[in-house]
């Protein structure tokens, strides 16, 4: 009897453990499901469980949200933030909001995954910025933070053999250096070499997936209404008409209020808290003169996601974002390398087929468009709605895509 109740000491609590780990997920699998209320939450809280999931983002995309890819801008959510635009003017989409600072092209072509039968031949909006395109590109520190392993494994459980594939698993092998086990992992590296996943891998991988998968869907439910109440409480400030004249009007007053204490034309929250503080500011003059992004693996990167739309069939519009002029002046940062960098993107993405571009990189000394040093607010806000909303709007031509290699090329990322 002493012996059994040893064994019960110490094998018990694992064994209710699993088996309470059990459960969960079988009632996870039976009984939860994604309500309406939870997709209002998830599509403007930028959640990183979200991000990184899948079933919430499936299910709103189910239900007519627009997935808007981009980064930190998409938390600068004043009252012309494309989320409330939308819900205030009741228009026929409203945005799902995905990125977060540090998410760029490779993190988004993987948490994408998750939701490929919702992105097959529908609209998106991507935000994209020329400051991701640095020496280094993705962070992998960044990228493990929103790393999704649902999306790992669908990508694994789907790859075949060719270019495009060999790159992704080798940029995903180098944000993981410190992962040196598990399916997936063995799974990247016979990819990134031409060679197949094997059949046990594979079998592994299915067994990672349905687990993720449950794992999802008991966490799916809770998401923060934080930011969803601050898009209602900043709808509520805008004009009852869905007028482009009401809308600058009403915008120029709130930011003439708003940036009226700091030499830059931004946000006085963002100067007084970011910025004066301390010596920074003065550390920051002329500290970035020697900034270029006209070099980097990101141009790469980026292919991958367009090669992954044309795959999907996705019309995506792409928004090019501007920095504070004064502030670009002020840090030295290279108005004419931006700009090349800017004519690089074009480039990439007009000798391929995508044509939807709103590109705002000329606009960074425009009153009002910037709310602090390199995020659009108030006016930019507006005048990226004047071109996104008439995109979702209203019915496109089908594109025609002709995706090169040429673009993953060591050629391409170094080319000035």
């Amino acid at each position: 009897m002493k012996m059994k109740k040893k064994l019960w000491n110490i094998f018990g609590p694992v064994l209710l453990a699993g088996l309470l780990v059990f459960i969960a997920f079988f009632v996870a699998n039976q009984f939860t499901t994604v309500n309406k209320a939870t997709e209002k939450r998830a599509a403007v809280s930028l959640s990183t469980n979200v991000y990184k999931g899948s079933i919430v983002k499936s299910q709103a995309l189910k239900d007519g949200y627009v997935p808007f890819f981009g980064s930190s801008e998409l938390s600068r959510m004043d009252p012309f933030h494309p989320s409330a635009l939308a819900k205030k003017y009741h228009r026929n989409y409203q945005p799902f909001l995905l990125g977060n600072p540090g998410t760029q092209s490779l993190s988004h072509l993987i948490q994408m995954q998750g939701m490929k039968q919702q992105l097959k031949n529908k609209k998106v909006v991507f935000i994209i910025s020329p400051q991701w395109f640095t020496k280094q590109g993705q962070s992998p520190q960044a990228y493990s933070l929103y790393n999704s392993p649902i999306g790992t494994t669908q990508w694994l459980l789907h790859a075949h053999d060719s270019q495009m594939t060999r790159y992704t698993a080798k940029r995903i092998l180098a944000m993981n250096e410190n992962s040196n086990s598990g399916a997936a992992h063995r799974a990247l590296i016979n990819l990134a070499s031409g060679k197949k996943v094997t059949k046990t891998q594979l079998m592994q991988l299915n067994v990672e997936a349905t687990m993720l998968n449950s794992e999802d869907k008991l966490f799916s439910s809770f998401v923060s209404g934080k930011r969803e109440a601050k898009i209602d409480g900043n709808q509520n400030k805008l004009p009852k008409q869905d007028n482009f004249k009401m809308l600058t009007k009403s915008a120029n007053q709130m930011a003439a209020k708003a940036t009226d204490d700091n030499p830059f034309g931004i946000s006085n929250n963002f100067f007084n808290h970011r910025l004066a503080k301390g010596n920074k500011l003065a550390k920051l003059q002329g500290s970035q003169s020697h900034f270029n992004y006209l070099q980097s693996p990101e141009y790469a990167d980026f292919e991958l996601v367009l090669a992954q739309f044309a795959k999907w069939n996705v019309d995506p519009i792409f928004v090019i974002t501007p920095v504070n002029q004064k502030w670009m002046k002020y840090t030295g940062l290279s108005n004419d390398m931006y700009q090349k960098a800017d004519q690089k993107i074009k480039y990439q993405l007009n000798s391929q087929g995508f044509n939807h571009v709103v590109d705002l990189s000329k606009d960074g000394g425009k009153k009002y468009f910037m709310e602090d040093t390199i995020h659009l607010g108030w006016n930019g806000w507006l005048a990226m709605d004047q071109k996104v909303s008439p995109f979702l709007q209203t019915k496109q031509n089908q594109p025609t895509y002709q995706i090169q290699d040429k673009f993953l090329s060591k050629e391409w990322q170094q080319a000035e």
